[in-house]
């Protein structure tokens, strides 16, 4: 798989469809986001959702109603420039797609919500490995038994990504990840993954499996398809999100959006 170093550029290929993959490890040190796109009449509530759920759904982009524009993270259309885009329809996801312009409406309010792919660099750069890269995979995803807070209509199980990584490697990734609360911050969980209602580690919701090697345990943290389930769980008749794997890149650096 081609990587590569600019959002702009690495946009530029997703709108000519020429690239269609995961983005883990694409455009190096630039964050990345997941996306909710709702119908304005249920906007103000699944703002509330967000807000009550900090860990799984750190906003970081919101449109104007009926805008696919987000300038506050760069020269970015909602409909052209994530790789892939599961739609919606009473709670159920009905159809994937490339391209929203011809499900695009006046209606609708995007929101992007932080992803973990973004500190996967500074896990890198601390010596900490990321094995899902490594192996040109999608990080393995998810639904748990811990309940989302409610707002609403929206409620659902918080969904966590899993990182395979040895005692002392998880023991760092909590110091770094824990700088960056705006991409999930510090996991959620690391150990026994039946203790947050996870019973086959093997078998991922979403993503690709990873399996454990000797010496290592997984780690857990809050991730950005949370939205989806609070989604089904609402039953709305029309959303959209990402497809996991599938994020928006955009043009904020990760080190501005470092908390200390």
């Amino acid at each position: 798989m081609t990587h590569w170093t600019h959002p702009t550029e690495f946009r530029q290929e997703v709108r000519a469809g020429r690239f269609r993959g995961q983005t883990a490890g694409q455009c190096p040190g630039y964050t990345q986001g997941n996306l909710a796109i709702l119908p304005r009449e249920c906007s103000e509530e699944f703002l509330r959702f967000a807000r009550l759920n900090p860990k799984s759904c750190p906003l970081i982009g919101v449109t104007e109603p009926g805008s696919s524009r987000v300038p506050e993270l760069g020269d970015i259309d909602l409909k052209t420039d994530l790789p892939s885009y599961w739609v919606f329809r009473d709670g159920h996801r009905a159809e994937q797609v490339n391209d929203l312009s011809d499900l695009w409406r006046d209606d609708l309010v995007g929101f992007v919500i932080g992803c973990s792919y973004s500190f996967e660099d500074a896990l890198r750069d601390a010596g900490v490995p990321v094995r899902h890269i490594d192996e040109g995979r999608g990080a393995p995803m998810f639904i748990t038994d811990i309940a989302n807070g409610q707002a609403g209509r929206f409620g659902g199980r918080m969904v966590v990504s899993m990182r395979p990584m040895t005692a002392a490697q998880a023991i760092r990734a909590i110091q770094v990840t824990s700088r960056f609360p705006s991409v999930h911050g510090a996991p959620v969980h690391l150990g026994d993954p039946a203790q947050i209602g996870i019973a086959e580690i093997e078998r991922p919701d979403f993503g690709e499996p990873m399996a454990l090697k000797p010496g290592e345990i997984p780690v857990f943290w809050a991730c950005g398809v949370t939205p989806q389930q609070a989604i089904r769980s609402a039953a709305l008749p029309f959303a959209i999100t990402h497809e996991p794997g599938h994020m928006l890149v955009t043009e904020l650096r990760n080190s501005h959006l470092a908390a200390f």
